[in-house]
């Protein structure tokens, strides 16, 4: 088969090994020029992210080319419990190109439906569209490829719900957010302990537009990493009081053994009544917040089981969309693939055409040099006359054969032909497309 998929998932490796198999932005170029280098592989493309790292093939030769493939991710994990071989899966023809449409619609990402992984599955072609020079990582059949499988990423998005709706607890709070503020533009954040949830769903509201945010943790090394990847202001934890009065969104996530924020310390530092709404999302286990401050004016405050509510509701209701989703992955499936299957037809297409213009430039110069009388412009219409015949002459047996190719009935076909046309066959026909 001509295609290939290799790599490993959240769903084959848990994120301790995932980390080790995973390419940073600045080596992606590197991985793929080596992969280019051997024999059998002549387009490559490689998604790696926190949930995947994926090398895409279009392959020459599969005996050659996978086995260094596999190399190549065993190398990068480096020593690992098991054999790195355990962790990958390898899926070829028709099913790797569902895979990348399945990747970039969503249907196979930790949060179903989730969007972000269609700019990863672009900036991964971009990439391999970067690398030029004799070993190019993406040609015409990549190129269809990729443009495919982000269009069926957009047709998803565009005619199921699959993408509708909170589908994380970090999606769910910003949704929640965004009905308590509208815009959450120019709005003031702080995240209180920094854990790995509080940190994603600071993200999400710095995706969203928030102004300004503010770290508060007891590992100040950790809260002036977070801070300082979101542009934001790392404080000491004893310090997050005096900020609380300036802040519109509150994420806590510590690990303390009891509530870090009580309803008298919380009136006892925040005089008077809230002029404007303080939504607080608590997401420690067990809970940052007392429940009762809940019930203060101006305060929203939800906890995970709020926000896992939001989530499991909606993750149904997307669960729902899926065989719509599954519809549009088979057609366009199968419509990029009579489009490669075409392909084989393409040399002796062109053959074809090339031996016909010969023969009409003979003859046409021929009948020409016994017709002197006539003038240029009528010259010119017996050269266009001629281009026409020859045009429609061929037009329906080099469409058919298009069509046997794309239906998988071309091999008869081609042979008959190239008998009757005395053309020998010349190579794979994804080359007539480059």
């Amino acid at each position: 088969m001509p295609f290939a998929v290799v790599g490993l998932n959240h769903r084959t490796a848990p994120i301790e090994i995932r980390e080790r198999f995973a390419f940073a932005s600045t080596e992606v170029t590197d991985a793929l020029a080596h992969v280019l280098e051997g024999k059998g592989v002549a387009e490559a493309a490689l998604i790696s992210t926190c949930n995947r790292t994926e090398f895409y093939l279009h392959l020459t030769d599969p005996d050659e080319a996978i086995p260094r493939v596999i190399k190549t991710l065993a190398a990068q994990a480096g020593e690992l419990p098991k054999p790195a071989e355990r962790y990958l899966y390898i899926k070829h023809g028709p099913e790797a190109v569902e895979h990348l449409f399945r990747v970039s619609s969503g249907l196979d990402s930790m949060v179903l439906g989730e969007v972000q992984v269609q700019g990863q599955v672009r900036d991964a072609y971009e990439a391999a569209r970067g690398l030029t020079g004799t070993r190019q990582a993406v040609r015409a059949v990549f190129n269809r490829l990729f443009q495919s499988a982000l269009s069926v990423g957009g047709r998803v998005r565009n005619e199921t719900r699959l993408s509708e709706g909170a589908a994380s607890i970090a999606s769910a709070a910003v949704e929640l957010a965004r009905k308590i503020f509208g815009s959450l533009g120019g709005r003031r954040g702080m995240v209180l302990g920094a854990g790995d949830m509080g940190e994603l769903t600071l993200q999400c509201l710095v995706d969203e537009g928030v102004a300004s945010v503010m770290v508060a943790s007891r590992n100040m090394v950790r809260a002036q990493r977070v801070a300082e990847k979101y542009g934001g202001e790392s404080v000491p934890f004893a310090d997050f009081w005096n900020w609380l009065p300036e802040t519109d969104i509150l994420i806590t996530s510590t690990a303390a053994p009891h509530a870090m924020i009580t309803l008298e310390e919380f009136r006892r530092r925040m005089p008077g009544k809230l002029k404007s709404p303080l939504f607080v999302v608590d997401i420690a286990i067990p809970r940052d917040v007392e429940p009762a401050i809940g019930d203060l004016p101006n305060v929203f405050l939800y906890s995970i089981d709020d926000l896992e509510h939001i989530v499991t509701a909606n993750f149904e209701r997307r669960k729902a969309e899926l065989p719509k989703a599954e519809t549009i992955i088979d057609e366009e499936v199968g419509k990029f693939w009579r489009w490669y299957s075409g392909l084989r037809a393409v040399p002796f297409i062109r053959h074809l055409r090339e031996q016909a213009e010969t023969v009409r430039q003979t003859e046409l110069d021929r009948a020409l040099s016994q017709l002197n009388h006539l003038s240029e412009a009528d010259r010119r219409r017996v050269e266009r006359l001629s281009r026409d015949l020859l045009k429609k002459l061929l037009h329906q047996p080099t469409s058919r054969m298009r069509a046997a190719a794309e239906d998988g009935r071309e091999h008869d076909i081609l042979e008959t032909a190239r008998f009757l046309f005395g053309i020998e066959e010349d190579g794979a026909g994804e080359d007539a497309a480059k």
